[in-house]
């Protein structure tokens, strides 16, 4: 009887056919597809997050909106608050130095800050968003490519034992459990990047939650006034 290494990973790699090798093949860049937007995104929220908190704080202890422009004058709008902040000042000097007729300030100075505030919220959405649906797309397809290579495995297995004319347990049980590999490797691929999706979504969700009710701060000041009580 064959040893149980015998039936190892090693011999699965030796045994399988071009089309298992695709399979293969297409899971590996899955998995490594989701692998780099987990890491990535998982360093750029952690950056997004450290910068946020620090410029929140200088941007609370200004005593005046216009005083806390001038943080963006000394360091980047490396943060979404930041950038916000930066396109209501520009808003505020497009209403005091502009032309009132133009359509870009059609409504008033509460709606034109309004829209560009809307806007930086809906632009900051769809970069936070980025990945996402190549998470949620591996996390779906990855079980069903998985699922793919086991059922061309154990037809390829049917298929060699059917020529070989033995069908007896310990010919049979190499071969399937083989191909159900393909299964565990479609999962493996699967499980990390369902779960990365289902985090960044939620952290998605509060951080767009903070960052609008930033954007109403923001709007109050610009519009009822920029000044710290004295």
């Amino acid at each position: 009887m064959e040893s149980a290494t015998t039936f190892g990973f090693a011999h699965f790699l030796a045994h399988i056919d071009g089309v298992g090798r695709l399979v293969l093949f297409i899971l590996l860049v899955l998995s490594m597809i989701s692998w780099y937007l987990i890491i990535t995104r998982t360093l750029a929220f952690t950056l997004a997050k450290r910068h946020a908190a620090a410029f929140l704080q200088q941007f609370w202890q200004a005593h005046s909106l216009a005083e806390a422009g001038t943080l963006l004058t000394r360091q980047p709008a490396d943060t979404a608050f930041a950038e916000l902040t930066r396109q209501a000042l520009q808003a505020q000097k497009d209403i005091n130095t502009g032309d009132t007729q133009k359509l870009v300030v059609a409504g008033g100075a509460t709606d034109y800050l309004t829209r560009v505030l809307r806007n930086g919220l809906d632009l900051e959405a769809a970069h936070s968003e980025f990945g996402l649906t190549i998470l949620a797309t591996v996390g779906s397809a990855a079980p069903y490519v998985g699922l793919f290579g086991t059922v061309w495995g154990i037809y390829h297995a049917l298929i060699q034992i059917g020529i070989s004319g033995q069908g007896t347990l310990d010919k049979v049980a190499g071969p399937v459990g083989e191909a159900l590999i393909m299964t565990a490797l479609g999962l493996a691929v699967a499980i990390p990047a369902v779960l990365a999706y289902n985090a960044f979504s939620r952290r998605n969700q509060l951080w767009m939650a903070r960052l609008d009710a930033f954007a109403h701060d923001l709007l109050t000041l610009a519009i009822l006034g920029n000044h710290a009580p004295r």
